[in-house]
C-alpha cells in the first residue's frame, strides 16, 4: 500500500503536516476528510522504496542481489544525469532526451535500464514511477528528487542539483576507494605470504625436523599444528570462513543484528569518526536538496531515512519525526535524539531562524565532507607505515618459529664444542 504526505488545515485552522498509507490517491483524500480536514492543501505519494529495516531479511538479500546484477558504475549515472538536466534545460522532452541517451549509451545495463524506461514514459507514467522500477539502478534518493521536481515544476533545476550531488559522492567514493586500495592489497598480500608459508613452506621443515625426532619449541609446535591443519582441511577451513562470514552478513540484515552492526561502526575507534561524519554529510545534502526543492519537512525526513542506510541515524530520523509532529523544531527535535553532533544541530538552528535552511545544510555537508577529506588523509599518513609494521612482524614471527629449531641445535654443537 502506498505512503503518502499531506498538509492540511483542520477546523481551528491549525496546520498539520504528516505521512499517511491509503490505496490510492482517492482513497487518501477521502480519509482526510473524513478526519476533518477542512482545506487540504497537498497530498503526495511517497515515492521510492523502504528504508534498510523496513525490509524483511528476504528482502534485504533479494535486493542485495538485484542491485550487484544490475548496478552501473556510478560515473555512468552522473553523466546521465548531467546530460538529461542539460538536454531538458534545452527545451527537449524527458522521452526525447531519455531516446537521445539511449542511442549513445555503451554500457550493456544501462542501455537495458533506458530501454525500459522509455517503453515506460510512452505508456504515461511519470519519470519517477519508470526509475522507481529500477532500484539497483536509481536510489532512493534519486527517485525521491525526480519526483519532487516533477510536482514542484523544477525539474531541470533538480536534476542539476542532482548532477553536483552525484558528482560529489564519486568523488568522496574515489578517495575512500584510493585511500583503502594500499591497505586492501597489504592485508591480501598478507594472507596470501601467509598461507604459502603454512602451506608449503612449514611443511617441508616439519618433514625435515620429523627425522631427527628431537622435542621442538613451544612456539614451533604450534605453528606445525596450524599447518597440519590447514593442510589437511583446507575446504573445511575455507567452507568454515565463508560460512561464518555469509552468516554474519545475514545477520547484519535482521533489525537487532543491523542495528548491533551500525552501532558497532559509529563506536569503532577513529573508523567511527569517519563513518558518522559521511552519513552526516549524506544527510545535510539530501535534506537540504528536498528542503529546497520545497519538500515537506516530513516527506524529507522519510526520504533521509531511506537515504542514510544506518540503523542508528535511521531511528534517530523516526524520533525526530514524531517530535517534528507534536510541535518542535528540527533542530530542537534532532537535539532530543541524542544522536547528531552539535554543530549539525547548531546550523540547523540557525537556518531555522534566518530561513535559509537549504544553505546552511549545504554548508553543513561542505563540513563533514571536508571532516571526511581529513580523516581519510590522516588515515592514510598512518595505515601505510602500520601496515608495513604488521606485514613484517607476522611474516617475522612465523620464520622465527619456522627457524627456532636450528638456532637452538645452533646453540647446542657450540656447547658441545
Amino acid at each position: 500500500m502506498p505512503n503518502f504526505t499531506y498538509v492540511i488545515k483542520d477546523a481551528k485552522g491549525n496546520r498539520q503536516e504528516d505521512n499517511m498509507r491509503a490505496s490510492s490517491y482517492e482513497a487518501a483524500i477521502e480519509a482526510l476528510q473524513k478526519k476533518g480536514a477542512t482545506q487540504i492543501i497537498s497530498v503526495r505519494e511517497i515515492r521510492g522504496g523502504l528504508a534498510v529495516d523496513e525490509m524483511s531479511v528476504g528482502e534485504q538479500i533479494g535486493l542485495a542481489i538485484y542491485r550487484l546484477r544490475t548496478r552501473v558504475p556510478l560515473k555512468t549515472l552522473v553523466f546521465f544525469t548531467r546530460q538529461l538536466s542539460t538536454m531538458f534545460s534545452a527545451g527537449l522532452t524527458i522521452e526525447k532526451s531519455i531516446t537521445n541517451l539511449l542511442t549513445e549509451e555503451r554500457n550493456y545495463k544501462f542501455k537495458k535500464c533506458l530501454v525500459q524506461v522509455s517503453t515506460d514514459l510512452k505508456k504515461g507514467y511519470a519519470l519517477s514511477e519508470c526509475l522507481a522500477k529500477h532500484p539497483g539502478v536509481y536510489s532512493n534518493l534519486y527517485i525521491a528528487l525526480v519526483h519532487a521536481g516533477e510536482v514542484s515544476g523544477n525539474l531541470h533545476v533538480i536534476l542539476e542539483q542532482l548532477s553536483d550531488y552525484l558528482e560529489k559522492m564519486a568523488d568522496t567514493r574515489r578517495k575512500v576507494i584510493s585511500a583503502m586500495s594500499y591497505p586492501v592489497f597489504s592485508v591480501v598480500f598478507l594472507a596470501g605470504v601467509i598461507t604459502f608459508l603454512l602451506l608449503v613452506v612449514v611443511p617441508m621443515f616439519k618433514d625435515v625436523y620429523d627425522k631427527f625426532g628431537a622435542k621442538l619449541p613451544f612456539a614451533t609446535r604450534v605453528l606445525m599444528t596450524v599447518s597440519n591443519a590447514v593442510v589437511h582441511n583446507a575446504p573445511i577451513v575455507f567452507l568454515t570462513v565463508a560460512s561464518a562470514l555469509f552468516a554474519l552478513w545475514v545477520l547484519s540484515k535482521t533489525r537487532r543484528g543491523g542495528l548491533l552492526w551500525d552501532t558497532f561502526k559509529l563506536q569503532f575507534p577513529i573508523f567511527g569518526g569517519l563513518v558518522l561524519n559521511s552519513l552526516m554529510d549524506k544527510f545535510a545534502k539530501t535534506f537540504g536538496i528536498l528542503i529546497g526543492a520545497g519538500v515537506p519537512v516530513l516527506e524529507a525526513m522519510s526520504h533521509a531515512i531511506r537515504v542514510v542506510e544506518n540503523r542508528v541515524i535511521a531511528n534517530g530520523l523516526r524520533k525526530a519525526s514524531n517530535l517534528i509532529k507534536d510541535g518542535f523544531a528540527i533542530s530542537v527535535a534532532l537535539k532530543k535524539t541524542g544522536v547528531f553532533p552539535p554543530i549539525m544541530i547548531q546550523l540547523i538552528a540557525t537556518g531555522e531562524e534566518t530561513g535559509e535552511m537549504n544553505r546552511l545544510l549545504e554548508k553543513a555537508a561542505e563540513f563533514y565532507e571536508k571532516q571526511v577529506d581529513a580523516t581519510i588523509g590522516r588515515l592514510t599518513s598512518l595505515i601505510e607505515p602500520l601496515l608495513i609494521i604488521m606485514i613484517g612482524g607476522v611474516i617475522g614471527i612465523i620464520l622465527i618459529a619456522i627457524y627456532l629449531p636450528v638456532f637452538m641445535l645452533g646453540r647446542a654443537v657450540q656447547s658441545g664444542a
